[in-house]
């Protein structure tokens, strides 16, 4: 299989070896996107029918519908597939990849994707690979926001710091039900607790209102540095209002719901219920 890559940044480097050390040839171009695609001499004035371009950039889902669109109009084929990882995963061939749009164009490509990443996903319309990258990256924000919180807290004021941050990143509820009481009050832990929960749960219900399979992006979040134990655990049960109680929840707004007696992570059906 003959490969093009557009655009010659760090990952792309990592990317176009692996494909070369596995039998593909591949060919690269250091070109921005608008150059790439839209400007003369770009993708546009060559391509046609019986070819396929693919976007593996991190746009919004307006401008991959519009490089869609004109590449279609061309009588291509096309296939956006930005990826979830960093520079290290792009040399180790571990990526996940978020594919939507042209579904024969991505099993044809399935062979490269399986050297660039450990998992891809086919995700359905074009604009559903880009909404799955920024809602994973939004998750992904969030847990390295509170890992940094607590790093900071626990530094201060305990001599556990390095023991207590790597219970974070094996578990969200596990590590904040294991600080330290002799440091931190009962009230502090319930707090940060809730503020993952939230975020996890904001996220989960933007994924929805977008189109997108919330159990497709637990899968994803499973596969990266988001793969915490209690997204696993949580997670499947939420969209199904499953809430085996564990940490009751004690907003005011669950209590008026008839959910004050439910497990924390029932804070999702509040934000579910939300217009915004």
């Amino acid at each position: 299989m003959e490969v093009g890559f557009l655009g010659l940044a760090i990952m792309v480097k990592a990317m176009s070896m692996n494909l070369l050390k596995n039998g593909f040839e591949v060919t690269v171009w250091n070109r921005t996107l608008s150059k790439v695609v839209f400007d003369k001499d770009g993708v546009l004035e060559r391509i046609g029918g019986g070819k396929g371009y693919i976007d593996m950039s991190t746009v919004d889902p307006e401008t991959s519908t519009k490089i869609s669109a004109a590449i279609i109009s061309k009588g291509a084929s096309f296939l956006e597939a930005p990826v979830s990882g960093s520079e290290q995963p792009a040399e180790t061939g571990q990526l996940v990849i978020l594919a939507a749009g042209d579904k024969a164009l991505y099993e044809e490509v399935i062979p490269a994707f399986d050297v660039l990443g450990k998992k891809s996903f086919f995700l359905g319309q074009i604009g559903n690979g880009a909404k799955m990258k920024l809602v994973v990256n939004m998750i992904m924000g969030s847990v390295v926001r509170s890992k940094r919180r607590i790093k900071v807290v626990t530094a201060t004021c305990s001599p556990f710091w390095e023991e207590t941050t790597a219970l974070f990143v094996d578990g969200c509820y596990h590590f904040w039900m294991s600080l330290d009481m002799r440091f931190f009050d009962k009230r502090w832990r319930e707090l940060q607790l809730r503020s993952v929960v939230n975020a996890f749960s904001e996220r989960l219900v933007l994924a929805e209102r977008s189109g997108l399979n919330p159990s497709n992006l637990l899968d994803v979040l499973d596969l990266g540095a988001t793969a915490i134990p209690m997204f696993r655990v949580k997670g499947p049960a939420m969209p199904k209002s499953s809430y085996s109680c564990q940490f009751v929840i004690s907003f005011k707004e669950a209590k008026s719901m008839g959910l004050g007696d439910l497990d924390f992570s029932a804070v999702y059906e509040i934000l579910k219920a939300s217009k915004e």
